[in-house]
């Protein structure tokens, strides 16, 4: 075991702290990262909250890891020293179910491991990217190219792999059209990526105080979902409606957004339950679709096709001591687009 810094929150809600943690020693197939960068995930704020159940604590969160292999055990054979390296939210699964032989590590079902807030296979309490390193099992460790740096790409292991998955499930591409509900940190990589993938994409957002940045991030437009014209004048037009907030949303009025078929495809999280009208499903033959970040191979795959493109995730930079205060930020939707920690400051 090795003694780690690392931000904490010690009780359920409380502020994070500076703390030491301990990490396993590097085992054969295990990667030493030395972190540099760790995205601040809405993710984080719940379940230091416990808003989606209780919670282990201390808590180090952090599921967007960016930073250096430092060292790799004997038998490890996909990364080597000096590699620049990410890690999501997964850091093991059973490898063994359908799910996981599909590359669908995300639905395990004999169990996956989540970065933090969850119990290894060695028994021991998970603890996130708040931290100076991390150790890893290779196969859930990915590369990260070169033409990214490392504090933009720390998002994407998260939210850009959460909104990738479903745009390219659902076919967004040349020809389609997309709708985007939200433009925070999710919604942002959203537009970028779906732009990227050869869609048409409006933003909807509940005030058009963003409308320049969602414009200039290459949306074609913008429009109020505060504003009932919007439901009315956009009936039918989109192939998908990604949501990617975290509150509820009046899903009848969504799914009639899409055309025949279309898909409603939910990436956010809330806390409450929602209601919904089954025949705003029966109507057009449309779904109403759930997604959960992607497997690795897509994560990697998500990461080139990023790099490829010039995209990265609009960040910024913060100190560790900054973490409490930006918690608060990402609240009250105070930040353009996503907070990363300087791990150097921890």
């Amino acid at each position: 075991m090795s003694t780690v810094a690392a931000y904490a929150a010690p009780a359920p809600k409380a502020p994070l702290e500076r703390t030491t943690i301990e990490r396993r020693e590097v085992g054969a197939h295990d990667v030493l990262i030395d972190i540099r960068f760790a995205g601040i995930c809405h993710s984080d704020i719940h379940q230091v909250n416990e808003g989606w159940g209780r919670g282990r604590f201390p808590m180090v969160p952090g599921h967007e890891i960016a930073g250096v292999v430092a060292a790799v055990g004997s038998g490890v054979t996909r990364h080597a020293v000096g590699d620049r390296v990410g890690v999501g939210c997964l850091v093991d699964s059973c490898r063994e179910c359908d799910n996981c032989l599909r590359g669908l590590e995300q639905y395990c079902t004999g169990g996956n491991t989540l970065t933090y807030n969850d119990v290894d296979r060695h028994g021991d309490v998970t603890q996130g990217g708040y931290s100076k390193q991390v150790v890893v099992d290779e196969n859930f460790v990915v590369r990260i190219p070169d033409a990214l740096p490392l504090d933009v790409a720390a998002p994407l292991l998260c939210a850009g792999i959460t909104v990738y998955s479903p745009l390219k499930h659902w076919g967004a591409g040349p020809g389609s059209k997309v709708a985007v509900v939200g433009l925070g940190g999710l919604g942002h990589l959203a537009v970028k990526i779906a732009v990227a993938l050869g869609a048409e994409v409006t933003v909807l957002s509940q005030s058009l105080r963003k409308r320049d940045d969602g414009l200039a991030l290459g949306a074609s437009d913008y429009r109020s979902a505060a504003d009932p014209a919007t439901f009315t004048e956009l009936a039918g037009k989109f192939d998908v409606v990604l949501s990617t907030v975290s509150a509820p949303l009046p899903f009848d009025s969504y799914l009639g957004l899409l055309g025949t078929r279309g898909a409603l495809v939910n990436v956010g999280a809330p806390e409450e339950p929602v209601s919904l009208n089954l025949f705003s499903l029966l109507g057009g033959g449309r779904v109403l679709a759930g997604s959960m970040i992607g497997g690795i191979a897509e994560t990697q795959e998500m990461l080139d096709f990023c790099a490829g493109h010039g995209l990265g995730a609009e960040i910024e930079v913060i100190s560790a001591e900054e973490a409490n205060t930006a918690y608060g930020r990402v609240e009250s939707s105070d930040v353009r687009y996503r907070f990363v920690i300087d791990t150097a400051t921890i």
